[in-house]
């Protein structure tokens, strides 16, 4: 073999080698990898807008997915990943909205308290005195 076969063959062999990885690299990876965080962030601002306390049941769901997605990714399982990111996504919204709900309530309750009150001291005030 002469230097320019040598150098075909290992620019052959340099693409093969190339291919051969890319063919490794999952094209699920990022994707999944995406999913998780945007559900991880969804976990978060569940937890902040008071899930834990107002959905305890919705918040712990969409934990426990979540702790499964991160392994599912951590073992490369893409697919299973994504999924279990997705459910857990959509339980953190869940409880987000339930804990929305209960403090709209709470406030709603609040104020109608407050208007009996007002309506009593209204009527009180014009009530003529005997």
């Amino acid at each position: 073999m002469d230097a320019k076969s040598n150098k075909l063959v290992a620019r052959f062999a340099a693409v093969a080698a190339v291919l051969a990885l890319s063919a490794c690299a999952s094209p699920n990876r990022a994707p999944a990898t995406a999913d998780v965080a945007v559900s991880r962030n969804a976990v978060e601002n569940a937890v902040s807008a008071g899930a834990a306390q107002l959905a305890p049941e919705e918040i712990t769901a969409a934990r426990a997915k979540m702790q499964l997605a991160n392994q599912a990714l951590a073992a490369k399982d893409y697919k299973k990943a994504s999924e279990l990111a997705t459910q857990a996504q959509a339980d953190a919204q869940l409880a987000q909205s339930k804990a929305n709900s209960a403090k709209a309530t709470a406030a709603s309750q609040a104020l109608d308290a407050d208007l009996r009150v007002l309506r009593q001291e209204v009527d009180r005030a014009n009530t003529p005195a005997q």
